[in-house]
């Protein structure tokens, strides 16, 4: 599936869409992400995980636990709407999940372990659709998404993150 095939998905997501390079079909766009997000992540010490760069905003590590909490939920989603699911499935929010772990208490090592293992959990499991599953859609915190859609905006989601880190964190 490639980007420009997509149709079904809320409004707020395009700009983690729009992350992701035209050219790249679903499956491709992971494998092509994968060197990208592993060589920065792992550049980032222990010691500049635990920064913030701002007394309010979350330091590397809480925001790399985000990441990894949303990319599960995107999989979720996915997984739910390609299987048939017909119920709508509730939202999420953020800053309530963050607020209820404590990724300060873990090391850099072990929450990249952790998110690199949902993330080839995320690849193999929009690698098993076929594209006929890709267009199934669903109902997610009360809009319609596509299942394609949801691993263009897993994605995009990395890429804006990625951006952000560089921009205020490094």
């Amino acid at each position: 599936m490639l980007k420009a095939a997509l149709t079904d998905y809320p409004s707020y997501f395009q700009r983690y869409i729009d992350l992701v390079p035209d050219d790249n079909e679903l499956i491709a766009g992971f494998y092509i992400q994968r060197p990208i997000i592993v060589d920065f992540l792992e550049s980032i010490t222990e010691e500049k995980s635990n920064y913030a760069y701002a007394p309010d905003k979350w330091t590397l590590k809480d925001m790399l636990q985000h990441m990894t909490d949303t990319e599960r939920i995107f999989g979720y989603r996915a997984l739910c709407f390609a299987r048939g699911e017909k119920i709508s499935l509730p939202g999420f929010e953020e800053s309530e999940y963050a607020a209820n772990v404590n990724a300060g208490e873990s090391s850099w090592q072990n929450l990249l372990e952790e998110f690199f293992a949902v993330r080839f959990a995320s690849e193999l499991l929009f690698k098993s659709f076929s594209t006929e599953v890709l267009k199934r859609t669903g109902i997610a915190n009360n809009n319609v998404t596509s299942v394609g859609s949801l691993g263009f905006i897993t994605l995009g989601h990395v890429y804006h993150h990625k951006k952000i880190i560089e921009e205020r964190y490094l």
